[in-house]
C-alpha cells in the first residue's frame, strides 16, 4: 500500500514537518540513527547482486565523482568571484551544494523513480570515499568553509555509517530474503518509503521558525534551492543522455543534484554557518520533491517514456 503511493507519502512528510514544528523538533536529534536505519532497508531491498560492480565501474565512476564535486564547484567559484559575489551567503551556499557527495537517501530517490538503485549506491559511497580528496581545492579557495581535519573527520564518520549499514542490510538479504518474492519486495519499498518520510519531518525542523519571522526570506532561499537541484539535474541528463555513460545517466543526475550538505555542519563555525541554516533546510524540499516534480524530465531525457 505505501510503496503504490511513495510520492503522496513523501509529500504527506513534508507537509507534518513544516505543520508540525513540535514533532519534527523532537525527532530531529535521531537522524542520524534514523539515515543509518534507511541505509539498512534500502541494502535489504538492493541487495549485494545489484550493487556489485564497483571496481568494474571505476574509471567512469571516479571521473564522474571528479566532475560533480570537484570540477562543478570550482566552476562555480571562479564564476561567483569574478562577479564579485564569492564572499556572500548565497556564494557559500552554492559551493557547499555543489561540492559534497549525493546524499544517503540518493538509492531511494533512484528506487522511487525506476532508476539502477545499485549503480546509484555505487556512486554514493564512491563520491563520500572521494570526498576528502575533492574538497581540498576547495578548502583552499574557500577557507570560510572550515579545516580540513574537520571535513575529513565528517566525511570518515560519514562514510562509515554508509559501510556499516550498507553490510548490515546486505547480510540480512542474504539471510532472510535471498531470492525474495514481489510481494517481499514491495514490503521492503514501503518500509523505505515510510523511512524517507519520517526523516523528512526532522529535515523540516529548521525551517519552522524561519517560515514564521520571514516567508519572504525563506523563499528566495528555496528558490535557490531549487534552482541547483534542478539545474544540475536537468544538465547532467542533457549531457549524457547520447553518450557512452547514458546507462548511469540517472543515477549520476540524482547525484548531481541531491547533495549531502550535512557532512559540512561540523567543519562550519557557527558564524559562518549561520546565515545559510534557512538554505539547509530549504535544500531538502527540491531533493525530496525530485520523485514526484521530475519523473517527466528523466522519462523524456532517458527514452523511457
Amino acid at each position: 500500500m505505501i510503496s503504490r503511493n511513495a510520492r503522496t507519502c513523501l509529500m504527506l512528510g513534508l507537509a507534518a514537518g513544516l505543520l508540525l514544528p513540535t514533532l519534527a523538533k523532537s525527532l530531529a536529534p535521531w537522524l542520524p540513527q534514523m539515515v543509518a536505519i534507511l541505509l539498512t532497508i534500502t541494502a535489504l531491498r538492493i541487495g549485494h547482486t545489484a550493487a556489485r560492480g564497483a571496481a568494474r565501474d571505476l574509471r567512469w565512476g571516479l571521473g564522474a565523482v571528479a566532475v560533480l564535486q570537484l570540477g562543478v564547484p570550482l566552476l562555480c567559484l571562479g564564476a561567483l568571484h569574478l562577479t564579485g559575489v564569492g564572499h556572500t551567503p548565497a556564494a557559500l551556499a552554492i559551493v557547499l551544494a555543489t561540492a559534497a557527495p549525493a546524499i544517503s537517501g540518493s538509492t531511494n530517490l533512484a528506487l522511487l523513480l525506476g532508476l539502477d538503485a545499485g549503480r546509484m549506491m555505487q556512486i554514493m559511497v564512491l563520491g563520500t570515499a572521494a570526498f576528502p580528496l575533492t574538497v581540498m581545492p576547495i578548502l583552499l579557495l574557500a577557507p570560510q568553509i572550515g579545516t580540513l581535519s574537520d571535513v575529513i573527520a565528517s566525511a570518515g564518520l560519514v562514510l562509515l555509517v554508509i559501510l556499516t549499514a550498507t553490510a548490515l542490510g546486505f547480510a540480512l538479504r542474504a539471510r532472510l530474503f535471498p531470492a525474495p518474492s514481489q510481494h517481499q519486495i514491495q514490503t521492503l519499498d514501503g518500509a523505505s518509503v515510510l523511512a524517507f518520510a519520517v526523516i523528512v519531518i526532522a529535515l523540516m525542523a529548521p525551517l519552522n521558525a524561519a517560515l514564521r519571522a520571514d516567508p519572504a526570506q525563506v523563499a528566495l532561499w528555496a528558490l535557490l534551492a531549487f534552482t541547483i537541484s534542478y539545474g544540475l539535474q536537468a544538465a547532467t541528463l542533457l549531457v549524457l543522455r547520447r553518450t557512452a555513460l547514458h546507462p548511469v545517466a540517472g543515477p549520476l543526475a540524482i547525484g548531481a543534484g541531491n547533495r549531502n550538505i550535512a557532512l559540512f555542519l561540523v567543519a562550519l563555525p557557527p558564524e559562518t554557518i549561520a546565515p545559510i541554516l534557512i538554505f539547509i533546510g530549504c535544500w531538502q524540499l527540491p531533493m525530496y520533491l525530485t520523485p514526484v516534480l521530475l519523473p517527466p524530465l528523466y522519462r523524456k531525457a532517458l527514452g523511457n517514456g
